[in-house]
């Protein structure tokens, strides 16, 4: 994560931002393992949001943005993490008829 301070310029003919020196860098860490959820033509909305409120914890919010990324775009990374974290939640997703993979 990267913050800029933004000062607004007091020259209105020419306006540029001005930027503070300080800032404030998070590197991009390493996110691990990534459990991703393909799109088919089985499974309803309502089971799949179901699904990732139960499995995967998600907000209910969360599980709606994840189930119509997967509709429109054919996947979504539903989850990021160790593998230990991430197998047992695939396995419960296979075993619903769903589609995930984990990828690194």
């Amino acid at each position: 994560m990267k913050m800029n301070r933004i000062f607004n310029s007091d020259n209105y003919e020419n306006p540029k931002r001005k930027y503070d020196e300080e800032v404030l860098v998070m590197e991009d860490e390493d996110q691990g393992h990534k459990l991703v959820l393909w799109n088919d033509d089985v499974n309803t909305f309502d089971f799949v949001i179901a699904s990732l409120l139960e499995i995967c914890k998600h907000t209910l919010e969360q599980a709606e943005q994840c189930t119509i990324l997967v509709h429109y775009k054919g996947k979504c990374t539903v989850k990021t993490g160790s593998l230990e974290l991430l197998e047992p939640m695939h396995k419960k997703l296979i075993s619903r008829g769903l589609t995930s993979e984990i990828v690194s």
